[in-house]
C-alpha cells in the first residue's frame, strides 16, 4: 500500500502583501478588497529567485528521510501546474537530481492536471514502486513552482499565488501516512478557463459542489465517512470556497486546516503537503488520525486522497 515515508516543505522568508501584488499586475481595488475581506488572503511568500531549482532543492534539504537513502530513490516525479517553467534547453529537474546525488533515479514531470497534479504524483509513485518489486525502493515527489510570469501572480476570481514548495518521499508500503483512497475527476468543459483567460462562470458556480463530490468519493473509496476525518488538508485558494464546500459536505469549516491561507497564498500543487507539515507541527494531525488531502486544478481536475497518519 502506497505510503508517504517523509514530507517537508520550503517556505520562503519574504512576505509580500496581496495589495502589493495587485498593484504590480494592475488588478482593481474591488478585486483586492474581495481577496482581503471575503477570501481571507493577506500576504504570500515569495522567493528571492525565480529559479525553481533553488526552491525545490530547499524543500529537499528539509527532508531528513532523504539523507543517506539517495541510493534507494528509483523515481523522481515533479508534479507541475504550469507546462513551461524554464527556457528552452534547460531541464531543472535533471539539475536537481544531479545536485541531490540521485544517480539511480528515473526523473520526469507530470502536468495537465493543474494544481491537482501533486496528489496524482503520490498515487503514481506508489504504482511505479509496486511494479518495481523492490520493497526498499523509494520515490521522490516534488510540488510547487515560482511565480516567474505576471500571468501567474493572480487568478482573478480566485486567489493570489505564492512560491512555497514541497518534497515527499514515497514508499510502496509503510506504517504511517498510508494512502487508503483516491478520487480524481476531470471536467473538460472548463478546459479553456486558464489564465490569462477568465475562469468559466460555470466552473465558479459548480466548483464547491464538484469538490464536495470528489471528497465524498475518496472517502467511499477508503471505506470511511467524512465525519471520521480528523482534518482536511486543502489547497489554499481561499477561505470562502472552503466555507461553501463544507456546507455541501455537512462539515464544520473548522475541520479544514486553513491557517496558511492568509500567509502563504496558493502555492500551485504544493498546498496539501505544506499543510501536512504545518498541521502536524500544530498538533492538528496526530498518529492514527484519518485525514484527507484535496486540491483542484484549473482545466478542471478535482482530486482528493484519504490517508491515515
Amino acid at each position: 500500500m502506497t505510503a508517504i515515508v517523509d514530507i517537508a516543505c520550503h517556505v520562503p522568508e519574504q512576505s509580500v502583501a496581496v495589495d502589493d501584488i495587485g498593484e504590480r499586475v494592475q488588478a482593481g481595488e474591488h478585486l483586492m478588497r474581495t481577496f482581503r475581506k471575503f477570501y481571507g488572503l493577506r500576504e504570500v511568500r515569495r522567493s528571492q529567485s525565480t529559479d525553481v531549482r533553488e526552491t525545490l532543492l530547499a524543500a529537499a534539504a528539509n527532508l531528513p528521510g532523504l539523507r543517506g537513502n539517495e541510493h534507494r530513490v528509483r523515481h523522481v516525479l515533479y508534479a507541475r501546474t504550469v507546462s513551461t517553467i524554464a527556457p528552452a534547453g534547460q531541464n531543472p529537474l535533471e539539475d536537481v537530481c544531479a545536485a541531490l546525488g540521485l544517480d539511480n533515479a528515473a526523473a520526469f514531470t507530470l502536468t495537465q492536471h493543474g494544481c491537482a497534479t501533486g496528489l496524482l504524483g503520490i498515487e503514481l509513485a506508489g504504482r511505479l514502486l509496486a511494479s518495481d518489486g523492490d520493497p526498499s525502493a523509494l520515490a521522490l515527489v516534488f510540488a510547487g513552482e515560482t511565480t516567474f510570469s505576471p500571468a501567474l501572480q493572480i487568478i482573478p476570481e480566485s486567489t493570489v499565488m505564492g512560491d512555497c514548495t514541497a518534497a515527499c518521499l514515497v514508499g510502496a508500503d509503510g506504517e504511517r501516512d498510508r494512502l487508503l483512497g483516491l478520487a480524481v475527476r476531470t471536467y473538460g468543459q472548463y478546459a479553456e478557463g486558464f489564465p490569462p483567460y477568465p475562469l468559466d462562470p460555470g466552473f465558479l458556480k459548480d466548483h464547491n459542489e464538484l469538490l464536495a463530490a470528489v471528497i465524498l468519493e475518496a472517502a467511499e473509496a477508503a471505506g470511511v465517512s467524512v465525519d471520521e476525518l480528523a482534518v482536511i488538508l486543502p489547497h489554499n485558494v481561499n477561505r470562502l470556497s472552503w466555507v461553501w464546500t463544507c456546507r455541501a459536505l455537512g462539515l464544520p469549516v473548522e475541520r479544514v486546516y486553513l491557517d496558511n491561507v492568509p500567509v502563504t497564498g496558493h502555492c500551485f500543487a504544493a498546498d496539501p503537503f505544506i499543510n501536512h507539515v504545518h498541521a502536524r507541527a500544530a498538533g492538528r494531525l496526530r498518529p492514527g488520525d484519518l485525514y484527507l488531502m484535496a486540491s483542484v486544478g484549473l482545466g478542471a481536475t478535482f482530486a482528493a486522497a484519504v490517508l491515515r497518519h
